[in-house]
């Protein structure tokens, strides 16, 4: 941007070497010099303003494709969050209802608890072995 900058922004004397110029070449009266200077600054700035416009309006539209935020959201962010934080102080939400808060009570009519079936294995050790014959 620097380099675009020093292309497109003149300084006074810049601009007056640009006048003297055209004076001695006879495309300018000397008594015109005065105002043509001016005239060429302010050339100059426009076009070093317009530059800068152009770079940041292409920034600013790269930043947006990739998703960052830019400091006018973040600023958009902050004011919302200072008047959610604002009207959370100022409207506290209402206490829960204890029945909300109470852990259910059993009552007699729940069926009691499943005991786990007994182990295939000890049942087979209990039973007599009546299909081997002694030998």
């Amino acid at each position: 941007m620097e380099t675009g900058m020093q292309f497109t922004e003149l300084r006074r004397s810049q601009a007056r070497a640009i006048v003297v110029e055209l004076v001695a070449q006879g495309h300018l009266a000397r008594d015109q010099m005065s105002a043509a200077v001016d005239e060429v600054v302010d050339m100059s700035r426009r076009r070093s303003d317009d530059v800068r416009k152009l770079v940041q309006h292409e920034v600013q539209r790269q930043l947006g494709a990739l998703g960052l935020a830019t400091k006018t959201d973040l600023a958009a962010l902050e004011r919302r969050l200072g008047r959610t934080t604002r009207d959370a102080a100022a409207n506290p939400p209402a206490k829960k209802t204890a029945a909300r808060k109470a852990p259910a009570k059993t009552t007699a009519k729940q069926a009691p608890a499943k005991k786990a079936p007994a182990k295939k294995a000890a049942a087979k050790k209990a039973a007599p072995d009546t299909g081997r014959k002694a030998g």
